[in-house]
């Protein structure tokens, strides 16, 4: 197994010595039935609770389940499930068969689909019953697809050559050897998130999985077995994944899955019937949560630590958040190409309005667009350094290149960092203003919008006036019961000039109802660009 150094947690190389022969789903499965923990609940979905002897019977039928069908080592498959137990079961049984679980979001369209089981060349898809009907239009048309196997019932599965996993798992061994997969092996595939553009199929190896976790989970969050934990993200998303399934297998904790969307009335309901001690969440969610007439008080709750990633946090939903519960967001920044949070405040040392400072085991470094060193105090483009950083991108030798770039990992995003440390975000690469010829960060005018009462969600993006020169144009999204106005837009834009110098106010504010977004709530400004 792992072993964690005593190394010095800013410097190189990894604190984490990952032996050259290792499976992750083995790891992850083995530490905790060796501690004793065979009884102990490892998972509790919409249907019921699962003890870590269960999940290692599970995660071998699996196993024995998908190789039987034929599929060997190295084969990819596609793993488009809700939030249930058959997620992990799946997903790790694949890895323990060295197979190459491909996890996709589950909020796509067809031809998002389409794409992506082309690209990856999966032979064998596994999907949710309630996502099926999206599917059905395009698996025949699919030259590397070989089976369609279902997680739930589904009206006419089988008619097409469809397969039931419960069927599968139900006539499969529950003993598998693991396959003899080594750390530097491809573990797992995650599709990015789109909020840029086109979806790159992002390569990890079987060493990262438990980085991850004792890099962040353990001297940061600070997890530890006797945790019951809840993520809003979900399982197909690096952050859920880290989240839901690495961090607690890797201690011994109790997962809650939800299968449905992350609604503020789910969302509560599971806070106030299973008592989570560690909530992940996302900052529109946790903003719709405190606008939320239905927000449980804190006696209600069982909360020690809350977490927040995807986007930046600002500083006014973190501080009345911790007002109306007592305990700070611990807000961080990660990435589907590092796989989980590198840069992160600690418990009683969050400073909102920063993403605090790096985690131990990553090194970060801020450059100009020539890619020198940017001088203390200036905006540059952050760039990592660590253990996690993806192999590539699938199919996508460009983009690789320009994102990986030898041990140095490019986040697109741009911070500035003060003299403690501490990191402050200020926008991605592409999101970036220049107005006047002098940087101004969208986050910083969305921020200072937030703090306006009327405000539910906001998001800037560079506009052209009648002269072609840019400014800043803001999409807000009011709370319920506020009615949009001429008077208070006008309002608004002067609520940011009294906080931001003059030139950052938005010179054209609209309303909107929503605002786009990826299915893990992060704002897809691009298509406000377009």
């Amino acid at each position: 197994m792992p072993q964690l150094s005593s190394a010095d947690h800013t410097q190189s190389p990894p604190l984490v010595s990952v032996p050259r022969d290792y499976n992750a789903a083995h790891d992850l499965i083995a530490r905790n039935l060796d501690a004793g923990r065979g009884a102990k609940t490892a998972f509790i979905d919409d249907q019921g609770e699962y003890s870590y002897g269960e999940l290692a019977e599970r995660v071998d039928r699996s196993a024995n389940a998908l190789t039987a069908l034929g599929l060997a080592q190295e084969d990819r498959i596609m793993v488009c499930l809700l939030d249930t137990i058959d997620f992990p079961a799946v997903f790790l049984g694949a890895i323990k068969a060295g197979i190459v679980p491909v996890a996709t979001n589950t909020l796509l369209t067809s031809a998002d689909y389409d794409f992506m089981l082309s690209d990856s060349r999966a032979k064998a898809l596994v999907v949710s019953a309630a996502l099926w009907p999206v599917f059905a239009p395009i698996v025949a048309k699919q030259k590397a697809l070989r089976q369609v196997i279902i997680s739930g019932e589904v009206e006419g599965a089988g008619d097409h050559g469809q397969l039931l996993l419960s069927r599968l798992m139900a006539a499969a061994g529950d003993e598998f050897s693991a396959a003899q997969t080594t750390s530097d092996d491809p573990c797992f595939w995650l599709y990015s998130s789109g909020s840029t553009g086109t979806p790159k199929g992002t390569v990890h190896l079987h060493s990262h999985l438990i980085q991850t976790a004792e890099l962040y989970a353990v001297p940061v969050l600070g997890i530890r077995e006797e945790d019951v934990v809840f993520s809003a993200a979900k399982l197909f998303f690096a952050y859920g994944l880290g989240n839901g399934l690495t961090f607690p297998l890797s201690v011994g904790a109790t997962a809650i899955l939800m299968a449905e969307r992350p609604t503020t009335a789910a969302v509560f309901q599971r806070l106030k019937k299973h008592q989570p001690s560690i909530f992940y969440g996302v900052p529109t969610l946790y903003a719709a949560m405190l606008a939320s007439p239905d927000l449980p008080g804190r006696e209600e709750l069982n909360l020690r630590a809350a977490t927040s990633a995807g986007e930046a946090l600002p500083a006014d939903i973190g501080r009345r958040f911790t007002e109306r519960f007592g305990i700070d967001i611990l807000d961080g920044i990660g990435s589907t190409e590092m796989l989980h949070i590198f840069l992160s405040n600690r418990p009683g040392e969050v400073r909102y309005g920063t993403t605090g400072r790096a985690v131990p085991g990553y090194q970060l470094r801020l450059v100009d667009d020539a890619g020198n060193a940017v001088a203390p105090g200036e905006i540059g483009e952050l760039q990592i350094c660590g253990p996690t950083s993806a192999l590539m991108y699938w199919n996508t030798r460009e983009k690789t290149k320009a994102t990986f770039m030898g041990p140095w990992t490019r986040s697109g995003d741009k911070y500035l960092q003060d003299g403690d440390g501490y990191y402050t975000y200020c926008g991605r690469s592409d999101d970036m203003l220049k107005v006047s010829g002098i940087y101004v960060s969208p986050f910083e005018v969305e921020a200072a919008l937030m703090t306006h009462q009327a405000v539910l969600e906001a998001a800037v993006v560079p506009h052209a006036d009648v002269d072609e020169l840019i400014k800043p144009k803001a999409y807000v999204v009011l709370k319920a019961g506020i009615t949009a106005t001429p008077e208070l837009a006008e309002e608004l834009k002067q609520h940011v000039k009294n906080q931001l110098a003059p030139y950052k106010y938005p010179r054209w504010l609209e309303f909107k109802d929503e605002l786009p977004k990826t299915a893990t709530g992060k704002i897809q400004r691009f298509k406000l660009r377009n």
